[in-house]
């Protein structure tokens, strides 16, 4: 039975047209949006110039003519790592090149010019680079932030929205300027009803949060 005639039949029956002005309430609830400002679309793109090493990463080392010193780690907690013969070397902070040179000063107490060469081979990024992703999505996560990300390459990166969320009351917490703002975003619109102008633009340590839906 439609909604139109479980209204005309309920206009008969107390309890039944209870029971269909109270859903269409619900409906509405679920699909409502937030008090927050929406986000902005289009922002100053963040450019990132050269990769920051972060926690997490893989990292491939070589050192030319010694493939003994040569090694893959990851890259600990604490953002050290330790190769042969160069113990607990900082490496989260600095780019792959200038890792590089900090491991050509240390290896040239053992070696004679030594040439280091520093590779990532697995991406995760300082924490202040990441977009984590929270709540009713299908995979929940931190992702690396890359040039020109948008909420929609978010989404297919966790999968998209359960059926539990309420995407059109999600909201992007962002750090601007030292002041933390809440920004609502359309992500049901976005994702189920294939509307673009819901497209939002995100930025290095954002963090979406997509609430459940009320039943």
């Amino acid at each position: 039975m439609s909604l139109i005639n479980a209204a005309k039949a309920g206009s008969k029956s107390g309890p039944r047209f209870g029971f269909v002005i109270l859903l269409p309430a619900l409906l509405l609830a679920g699909c409502a949006t937030t008090d927050y400002p929406e986000a902005p679309t289009s922002i100053e793109r963040t450019v990132i110039e050269q990769y920051i090493i972060g926690p997490g990463d893989s990292l491939q080392v070589s050192v030319r003519g010694n493939p003994d010193l040569s090694t893959g780690v990851s890259v600990r907690p604490d953002g050290q790592i330790t190769t042969p013969l160069v113990e607990d070397v900082q490496a989260s902070g600095q780019t792959p090149t200038e890792l590089a040179r900090v491991m050509e000063e240390e290896l040239s107490r053992y070696l004679r010019d030594p040439i280091v060469t520093v590779m990532v081979t697995g991406f995760a990024g300082p924490y202040s680079r990441q977009i984590r992703v929270i709540g009713q999505a299908a995979a929940p996560q931190a992702l690396q932030y890359r040039e020109e990300m948008s909420v929609m390459d978010v989404m297919i990166a966790v999968g998209g929205i359960t059926e539990f969320a309420a995407g059109n009351r999600a909201v992007i917490v962002r750090n601007e300027n030292g002041e933390r703002k809440q920004y609502g975003v359309r992500l049901d619109d976005l994702v189920n009803g294939g509307d673009i102008s819901a497209n939002v633009d995100m930025l290095p340590g954002d963090t979406l949060i997509i609430p459940e839906r009320r039943f």
